[in-house]
């Protein structure tokens, strides 16, 4: 990159170096024409002054011929019709063509001065004519000199030019070799910060340059780099997650396998005689797979959840209704364990999936009622908080309460408060993981507030339509 940018750089310099020479040689050489012509027109003005209109012309112009001849120069004059009277260069004028049509003489005749530069045939080279009416007789006073613009000086300029555009050129490389560098390193520096973190999430790191465009580079990458961090230690965390929560899986699968193939067993021996212990045997092995059936499902949909790969049946779901048809299948538990459940409930509609909807309100109700203690109490609200645009959720019981060490790690999956309270209410120990995931999939919030022996409170608010 350093080579290409120093060479697209000096090809450019080389190009506006010539330009330049170019402009230049243009410009003197202009400067130098219209030098040359007020020179000329001051010549003509004193030789107005000197001339004797009134005495021989060609004598007095034939004066100036030695002086003329040693410069190159060519003095004229010309009547307003056209004839030439006397010329510093011919002894005689007759078999002179008539000057009218000369533009210097058109010209000198419509503004008092003219000039033209055109090849002499007779001469065989480039001459400047500069032509004056003189205020005095009314003649046209017209003088030629040679006149090659600066190519005559160009053997005496060409060195210099030549010296002077080696130094420019060599000054210029070197400053551009280092503006280059001053460019390149930031970048190398980038380059190799990219390097240094591949494989190992080591942190970007950039000092900032006097470019504010490298500089936007290097903090962009610095933001990338952050992002890419976040997300391995994500993935990482992810995949210790995944790992635990396979090995619990296996583990919370194995206890019921384990005990409906002891059960099985001991049918299949025979040694089983009593008939009541065999229809508590055979209930036993249809309870510890029915709840291998529970745990299955919930891990299902926990992998669902996670993936967003579950199908979704959209639709204007009443809170308030779900509410009331999840009291009702609780009642017959709640009534076994003296627990009365109270509602406040109001009407209001949220845009989600029914079935996840009756699953989060399940799991937080079924969690109130199984884990209070005989003669509890629940309370459940529903209402629409419109200034938050949000349906506010809220169970709360009087139950056994969580300790505070635990509230952290209640949505955890397969996290129990007691090892063996979560199993003597017949749950799976991932109803809250569910509870928490559905309440991130829709973008809501959830709180949890609780003291040990006085009761729990679940707090969920969800978006409305």
């Amino acid at each position: 990159m350093q080579k290409t940018i120093l060479k697209k750089f000096i090809q450019v310099l080389l190009v506006a170096l010539l330009l330049n020479s170019a402009i230049f040689y243009i410009a003197s050489g202009s400067v130098m024409q219209e030098t040359a012509r007020k020179d000329m027109i001051y010549t003509l003005e004193a030789l107005d002054n000197l001339l004797d209109y009134s005495g021989d012309l060609k004598s007095q112009i034939q004066v100036l011929r030695d002086a003329s001849e040693k410069n190159g120069n060519r003095f004229t004059v010309i009547r307003p019709d056209g004839e030439v009277i006397a010329d510093s260069g011919l002894n005689s004028t007759e078999e002179m063509d008539n000057h009218l049509g000369r533009e210097e003489v058109q010209e000198a005749l419509k503004t008092g001065t003219g000039e033209a530069t055109r090849r002499s045939s007779t001469l065989g080279e480039t001459l400047i004519y500069v032509a004056l009416r003189s205020e005095k007789s009314g003649l046209i006073l017209r003088l030629s000199a040679p006149y090659s613009g600066m190519s005559q000086y160009l053997p005496m300029l060409l060195p210099a030019a030549w010296l002077s555009f080696a130094v420019a050129l060599l000054a210029s490389v070197l400053s551009t070799e280092h503006f280059v560098s001053t460019v390149t390193r930031p970048l190398r520096e980038i380059a190799g910060e990219m390097e240094k973190m591949r494989g190992n999430g080591e942190l970007f790191h950039f000092e900032p340059c006097q470019y504010p465009e490298i500089n936007v580079i290097g903090s962009t990458t610095v933001a990338m780099s952050s992002k890419v961090r976040e997300y391995l230690k994500q993935l990482e965390q992810q995949g210790k997650i995944r790992e635990e929560f396979f090995s619990n899986a296996s583990h919370e699968l194995k206890t019921p396998i384990t005990s409906i193939q002891g059960y099985a067993e001991l049918l299949e021996s025979g040694l089983v005689k009593d008939e009541a212990m065999r229809q508590d045997f055979i209930h036993r092995i249809r309870l510890e797979a029915s709840n291998m059936t529970s745990l299955i499902n919930d891990i299902l949909m926990i992998s669902r959840l996670e993936s967003r790969e579950a199908s979704l049946n959209y639709a204007n779901v009443d809170l308030k209704q779900i509410v009331d048809e999840a009291v009702q299948t609780m009642l017959p538990i709640a009534e076994q364990n003296q627990i009365y459940i109270h509602t406040r409930c109001d009407s209001a509609v949220i845009w989600a999936d029914e079935k996840q909807i009756r699953e989060l309100v399940g799991n937080l109700l079924s969690n109130a009622v199984k884990y209070n203690r005989q003669g509890g109490q629940v309370w459940v609200t529903v209402k629409e908080e419109k200034e938050k645009s949000s349906v506010l959720f809220q169970v709360r019981d009087n139950g056994m309460g969580i300790p505070e060490d635990s509230l952290p790690r209640i949505f955890e999956r397969f996290y129990r408060v007691e090892k063996g309270r979560c199993k003597k209410a017949g749950g799976t120990g991932l109803g809250l993981a569910i509870v928490k995931h559905i309440v991130t999939y829709y973008k809501g919030t959830i709180e949890v507030k609780s003291k040990l022996d006085e009761g729990t409170e679940f707090t969920v608010r969800l978006p409305l339509l």
